[in-house]
């Protein structure tokens, strides 16, 4: 008995074994080929997979040449068909030692669509639903869904199936890239293959491959990011050759510390920029798991549709815009394909300042400088109230249009809407000139124009007049008599009515010299006897606070005299501002500026011959005066007068307060005149950010210190600059 079931044993692994080499034996072909799939049209077809090494494969598609390579070594091979026309059904067969066939292959438009949310965005989800869905019988459109899936390397397979485009197939579909393809099978007559490869809520950083951060100086230290998660790459190896020697040592100290019976500290912590992607926000993530496995297979170009996620990063996302791009172009290896983008639309944002998203427009406006690409503007079809608008069918139309004029020869196409090209200053106007005007400027509901303002050497941005003056815009108000500078949709909720006789919309811009005004030189004049120590947006604030300029390095010398400067401006307001200088009450830099935990500045104290200079109603301006205190902490902190500061309260947090555990906590910046019972200005919780407390004078309700307000949303400037005077 025995003996048989060792005999049963062995037959069984002999079967394992040969099933093994059979399964090894077969050649394979990643999902990206398959049956139903559209091949491009009038292109050199690549067609890859694995087999054993030294395996010959041959390839034929339909009734063409067959194509036959051999395996190389670690089993992989490749081959290149000659360019088909468009047409189909046909089949295609890979044959090596087994055979693969492909059948209902159609040979036609292929566009690869990728994004975050608004790309994924479903047909169900779109507009008008039911009858898209139930119209959607386009045999010839063939879709193709990559499953979200981030990988810490790159992958050579995706789990996806092409499916013909259905009313069973497309409800689930992106409605972006179905609507694009769509008017693209309409109008050009031949087959469309759509591959959407899409995330809801991801960044631009992890669609792109290595490559693309390495072509792009300013984004050089996530290039090194990328490489130090990437096992095949020298720095990675390095970084982990000096662990392990780091280790070895300290297992050499261990057994001697063992053999002493000595204290051993503790093993060295495993390098954090060695740990592999844990997240799909992380740069490269999605590279590897969604679209390293279609390169290099045959595509006419890309549609792209995100930013809402980098979209507080201004004119960095060109840079990344250019990294994604040209990423793309070196792994597929076709040349500088089409690269069609939307810009996103206007949106609330909470109570962001309205000038980011502008911002951000502006940024990807300016990736048009990138060869080989264009973009749609859909402000008019937004919705303020929802990040996801529903009209998908327009978006996907406008990005057809670019296609078809730059990429099907549709010469007398209309495909983008009015573009600022150049303005000319005419007295007290400005003339603005367009490209893309197509048939003539136009106004969407035939009311006066919106959303211009220009601003002149001594005013303000102002609502401006604007009208259509033949293939220009004149601009003008009332009140700025010598323009110099106008901008056109600048805020995050601007929905203008500027377009073209085709019903493209006019694209965001900001154009000329806008004035410096710096109010600090302006309105201070002791200033010009002080040094500039740091300049910080407290929007930008955190809990390690980076400054926007610090020149600690640069200050000469012992100090004796320290100022702010604190700036603050809602949107439509004049801006307000708090100038406080007094004796140094340190001599340590680092100590001077926001008091954050590394910082190590506490200080509850009082201040001299204190100077103060503001514009806000209620505060006493004069110089010398005697009753400045400071509360500069990173604590939480109480309402409690322990330090006896005269005039302060016990119960309502102001210029007496109490600081508490942790140190780590709320954190109170503030300067204050007792005498007068006001606070002068206060920086709270700054690790907030944009939505820290910030104000001058007294602020009103529970507390006179700002605390608690959170109220830092509702500016659109919160600039505090701080000052020194260096000793002669």
């Amino acid at each position: 008995m025995q003996q048989r079931k060792y005999a049963l044993f062995v037959f069984a692994g002999i079967l394992a074994i040969a099933l093994a080499a059979s399964a090894r034996a077969d050649v394979k072909l990643p999902h990206v080929f398959g049956s139903h799939m559209v091949v491009q049209r009038d292109a050199k077809l690549p067609v890859w997979g694995w087999a054993d090494a030294g395996e010959k494969v041959t390839v034929q598609l339909g009734d063409g040449a067959t194509v036959s390579t051999t395996a190389s070594d670690d089993g992989a091979w490749r081959v290149m068909l000659p360019p088909v026309p468009a047409g189909g059904p046909m089949t295609m067969t890979v044959t090596g030692k087994n055979t693969i066939t492909l059948d209902d292959v159609l040979t036609g438009e292929v566009w690869v669509c990728s994004g975050q949310s608004n790309m994924q965005w479903t047909v169900s989800s779109s507009l008008n639903p039911q009858e898209e869905i139930a119209a959607a019988k386009y045999p010839q459109i063939r879709l193709l869904t990559i499953p979200r899936k981030l990988s810490p390397v790159p992958v050579s397979d995706v789990e996806a199936e092409w499916q013909v485009c259905a009313p069973e197939t497309i409800p689930g579909f992106s409605a972006c890239a179905y609507y694009f393809g769509r008017h693209l099978h309409k109008e050009l007559g031949v087959p469309v293959g759509l591959i959407n490869t899409s995330w809801g809520g991801t960044r631009i950083e992890p669609w792109t491959p290595p490559v693309g951060f390495e072509a792009v100086p300013k984004l050089e230290a996530i290039h090194k990011e990328a490489l130090l998660r990437d096992p095949k790459s020298d720095a990675y190896k390095g970084r982990l050759e000096a662990y392990l020697k780091q280790g070895e040592a300290w297992i050499a100290g261990a057994r001697k510390a063992m053999a002493e019976e000595t204290i051993l500290a503790p093993m060295p912590e495993y390098p954090k920029e060695l740990l592999p992607i844990q997240n799909q926000q992380q740069p490269v993530a999605l590279y590897n798991g969604m679209i390293h496995a279609l390169a290099p297979f045959a595509i006419r170009g890309a549609i792209w549709y995100q930013g809402e996620s980098n979209h507080r990063e201004g004119m960095l996302y060109t840079e990344k815009m250019k990294a994604l791009i040209g990423g793309w172009r070196t792994v597929w290896g076709q040349g500088d394909f089409p690269f069609y983008y939307v810009q996103i639309c206007p949106y609330i944002y909470g109570n962001e300042n309205p000038y980011i998203l502008p911002e951000f427009w502006e940024a990807q406006a300016a990736a048009l400088t990138i060869p080989n690409t264009g973009m749609v503007v859909a402000g008019d079809i937004g919705n303020l109230q929802d990040i996801h608008p529903k009209n998908k069918q327009e978006v996907g139309r406008r990005l057809a249009l670019w296609a078809l004029a730059k990429d099907y020869g549709k010469k007398d196409l209309v495909y983008s809407g009015p573009m600022f090209q150049a303005m000319d200053i005419e007295g007290d106007k400005i003339r603005i000139r367009f490209d893309h005007v197509g048939g003539g400027l136009a106004s969407r509901d035939g009311k006066p124009l919106d959303w211009f303002e220009i601003i002149g050497k001594e005013t303000d941005f102002t609502k401006a007049n604007a009208a259509i003056d033949g293939e220009t815009v004149v601009v003008s108000a009332p009140e700025v008599k010598d323009p110099v500078a106008v901008r056109f949709a600048w805020h995050k909720t601007a929905e203008p009515n500027l377009m073209n006789k085709e019903g493209l919309p006019a694209v965001p811009f900001q154009a000329g010299e806008v004035p410096v005004r710096d109010l600090l030189a302006l309105k201070i004049a002791e200033a010009k006897d002080y040094e500039l120590v740091y300049d910080l947006d407290i929007a930008k604030a955190d809990k390690d606070v980076t400054y926007d300029v610090d020149r600690r390095a640069q200050i000469a010398g012992k100090f004796d005299r320290i100022a702010y400067f604190l700036e603050l401006q809602k949107e439509g307001e004049a801006t307000q501002y708090a100038y406080v200088s007094m004796d140094a009450f340190t001599d340590d830099l680092s100590k001077i500026g926001v008091p954050t935990v590394a910082s190590k500045a506490v200080f509850q104290q009082k201040v001299a011959n204190m100077n103060v200079i503001s514009n806000v109603e209620g505060i006493v301006n004069d110089a010398g005066l005697k009753g400045g205190n400071i509360e500069f902490w990173p604590h939480n902190y109480g309402p409690p007068n322990t330090a006896n500061i005269p005039n302060a309260s016990s119960e309502l947090w102001d210029f007496g307060d109490q600081l508490a555990d942790p140190v780590d906590g709320y954190g109170s910046m503030q300067v204050h005149n007792y005498e007068a019972k006001q606070t002068i200005f206060a920086i709270n919780k700054w690790k907030g950010g944009a939505s820290a407390d910030v104000g001058i004078g007294n602020s009103p309700g529970k507390t006179r210190d700002w605390t608690f307000v959170s109220n830092g949303n509702q500016f659109i400037v919160k600039r505090l600059r701080v000052l020194v005077r260096v000793k002669k």
